[in-house]
């Protein structure tokens, strides 16, 4: 077949991942493509997605979204990590907070050093050496690069917000910057007889949008990628057992706290999301441990507050489809495959999918050497993220219910048990492929889970007892000195309201 220079980008779907992928395309490349996004209004989304984790600032910064205007469209708060609680065990908690603790040394994080410490006498708390950790409890934050006269990172952050509403100011902005949207639902699907690739998509009003590239943003559905093209779906249900979800907002009782709060319980999880004008609330359950009716009364019975909305459920499987582009068709959010929203990495994987084709965007024809690429990155990129997400389950103390009795019995991917076992052994995390977590990530979670290292690295020997008292003493001081000057998370929103 002659290859054909691709103008023409055709978008099936809008929601989150519709209008980021449009907003990202057109910034880069609206000069040399013509972009169009087909959505319909009787079509709903998910929408339920409404915690990020920190790349999303340089999402909105490359689409030059002023940060004060994001908070007021998106009724956003701060989020300075995720709290689980009762995952390890019942009553215990412990935060994967975001940005660096303590102080790396060349060659050796000052987890070793940590670790060093508490194998031969009672040291502080982990989470002590949290900037993030410490402000988040209390409640605080300000825009920070550093600690005040030092080279430490200060405050990395990222948001709680309302993806419905992100949704629809992405979309004035991106149509305001020359991107054609067309209501419309589609009826049927065109594709080239002899190359099976996808021509056109023929919507219910008679409309045929035509195009040389499609991206399909159709969710769950996966329309083109999957119903169309039949791509294969890879199940990783064996390893993560939740596959429904119930949904539900409820009104604001108190000022927003600065973080997620991950509340495990009989057979999966509830999640809290503080925004400025309500709380986002979730039971994600296994509905071979728990029935529907079963996961409503719980998650009513646990509530902040009285809710808004009536409480909807969501099915889901777990998995990847096998190719995320297939022929002239990119998949693109939930309809490229879905992890549970336990580490809030939907919309990295939307941001990700977007930059990476337009890294490796076609220009005189398709070309099977980028796909293939693009299939491998973005398959090494979730499986990643899948790792991590297992982690929380695999690694559990609780034997109080079926569910988490499987979690920790069941066996994980080798990826895993092989980055287990070499913390275990050695207390050092290798971060592979440019993963997403880095190393002080999984170390939150690999304590927090209540897996301690055998041994530590040589390096931590290298200052004696006293320097490491005066360190770790030192390092405490600046960090409750720090949070002690910040103005509240609340003073903070009502400033950039403004």
């Amino acid at each position: 077949m002659q290859k054909q220079q691709i103008k023409d980008v055709v978008i099936a779907g809008g929601g989150t991942a519709g209008w980021i992928t449009a907003a990202l395309l057109n910034k880069v490349l609206g000069k040399v493509v013509n972009i169009t996004l087909v959505e319909s209004e009787q079509i709903g989304t998910v929408g339920v997605g409404e915690a990020s984790i920190p790349p999303i600032l340089h999402l909105n910064a490359a689409l030059g979204i002023p940060e004060n205007e994001f908070i007021k469209a998106t009724q956003a708060t701060i989020k300075l990590g995720i709290e689980f609680e009762d995952w390890r065990a019942p009553q215990h908690s412990y935060m994967h907070a975001f940005g660096d603790i303590g102080k790396d040394f060349p060659f050796c994080e000052f987890y070793h050093f940590w670790l060093r410490a508490k194998q031969q006498v009672t040291a502080a708390d982990f989470w002590d050496f949290s900037l993030n950790y410490q402000a988040a409890k209390q409640h605080k934050f300000a825009h920070l690069t550093h600690i005040p006269n030092t080279q430490l990172t200060g405050l990395n952050y990222a948001y709680h917000f309302d993806a419905t509403l992100y949704g629809e100011f992405l979309k004035e902005l991106t149509i305001s910057r020359g991107v054609k949207r067309i209501e419309g639902k589609i009826a049927h699907v065109k594709q080239c007889e002899e190359s099976g690739f996808v021509r056109a998509l023929a919507l219910d009003d008679g409309q045929l949008i035509s195009g040389d590239l499609f991206i399909d943003c159709t969710g769950l559905r996966a329309l083109l990628i999957e119903q169309t093209l039949n791509t294969g779906f890879e199940d990783w249900s064996h390893w993560l057992a939740c596959d429904s979800a119930i949904a539900v907002q409820t009104q604001s009782s108190n000022d927003p706290v600065p973080y997620t709060r991950s509340i495990a319980h009989d057979a999966g999880w509830q999640w809290q999301i503080p925004l400025q004008h309500r709380v986002g609330n979730g039971l994600v359950f296994s509905s071979r441990h728990m029935t529907d009716e079963q996961a409503k009364q719980q998650l009513l019975d646990n509530l902040p507050g009285e809710p808004i909305t009536e409480p909807r459920v969501i099915r889901f499987k777990t998995g990847r489809r096998r190719k995320q582009w297939h022929k002239n068709v990119v998949s693109v959010g939930l309809s490229s495959g879905f992890l549970e929203p336990l580490e809030s990495t939907s919309i990295h994987l939307i941001q990700m999918a977007a930059i990476r084709l337009i890294k490796l965007f076609p220009h005189d024809g398709i070309d099977e050497t980028l796909i293939d690429t693009f299939n491998q990155q973005s398959q090494t990129e979730i499986e990643r993220i899948r790792d991590f997400i297992i982690l929380h389950y695999k690694l559990t103390e609780r034997t109080d219910s079926a569910f988490w009795r499987q979690c920790k019995q069941m066996s994980i991917p080798d990826t895993l048990q092989k980055k287990i076992d070499l913390f275990k052994a050695t207390g050092k995390i290798i971060r592979q492929d440019d993963e997403l977590f880095a190393e002080v990530a999984w170390q939150q979670v690999m304590i927090g889970q209540g897996l301690e290292a055998d041994d530590f690295h040589p390096l931590a020997n290298t200052l004696n007892d006293e320097q490491l008292a005066e360190l770790f003493t030192n390092l405490k001081t600046l960090i409750d000195g720090t949070v002690n000057q910040l103005p509240t998370h609340n003073e903070f929103l009502q400033r950039m309201k403004q």
